[in-house]
């Protein structure tokens, strides 16, 4: 191997350049993960609890595969994606519902602990940059900062489709036009690409929860009433596809300044 061989894949990240691709695929997997941790807990009457302890244990095992891994694997990446999607679901149900502190104290809750994970990590590494991701440490920090934002987004689309009766297909279309806004931020202003990318990662977690609701939940409650079963199905076929037709690689340093 030359020695660009060897920088080129000391460069790579664990994880994939940030895209129009990556962004599609994560949308998809948060709704999926609304989807189906409501199937676990709900229509399988399961419960947060038990809903959790399945989710959070597949999400651990692969998560430690994914740090493990020598490089970036998409299937084995979008697979946590989803596993801690489908936890932060039901996570986040539990401590709102079952624990009893609502949406608004656990949107608080959870917020705090994002901002802790991400103040912890940018004092370990020096930075919370998606591209430095090379590291056990950093993907340690990475994982746990994913986990607790899916978390934090399941409660935040409740709260605001919920608590502010806007329905679920109003939070759609609020979530949806705040990530618009972000990326017009992106495209047209000096803003910070590492804040901007983790308030668009955040974001897209209450976007897919309110999308899943609407897709699932009862006509009566302002929902479509379509299977969780297949809904799940369908959005993890859908996501499948576009794992396989778009490009799919992994980030470098110097790349763009998004996260």
């Amino acid at each position: 191997m030359t020695r660009g061989d060897l920088d080129r894949a000391d460069a790579e990240s664990k994880v994939p350049a940030v895209t129009l691709g990556f962004w599609a695929v994560k949308i998809l997997a948060t709704t999926l993960g609304e989807t189906g941790g409501d199937t676990v807990s709900m229509t399988m009457d399961l419960g947060y609890l038990i809903g959790t302890a399945i989710f959070l244990t597949i999400f651990i095992a692969l998560a430690a595969l994914q740090i493990s891994a020598r490089r970036f694997r998409p299937f084995l990446y979008w697979a946590t994606i989803i596993a801690s999607t489908t936890a932060g679901t039901t996570m986040a149900d539990f401590a709102t519902r079952s624990m009893g502190i609502g949406y608004t104290g656990g949107s608080a809750l959870l917020l705090v602990l994002v901002l802790a994970s991400l103040g912890a990590w940018k004092l370990a590494t020096g930075t919370i940059r998606v591209e430095s991701v090379r590291t056990p440490k950093a993907e340690a920090f990475y994982w746990l900062t994913i986990t607790f934002s899916q978390t934090l987004g399941t409660a935040l689309g409740d709260w605001v489709a919920d608590t502010n009766g806007i329905g679920f297909g109003g939070g759609a279309i609020l979530f949806g036009a705040v990530l618009a806004a972000l990326a017009a931020l992106r495209l047209w202003t000096a803003a910070d690409r590492v804040f901007l990318f983790w308030a668009a990662f955040i974001l897209t977690r209450p976007l897919g929860a309110t999308v899943g609701d609407f897709l699932d939940k009862p006509l009566g409650q302002g929902g479509l009433a379509f299977s969780r079963p297949l809904a799940t199905a369908a959005l993890a076929a859908a996501i499948l596809i576009l794992i396989m037709i778009l490009p799919q690689r992994a980030g470098r340093h110097g790349e763009g300044r998004s996260g």
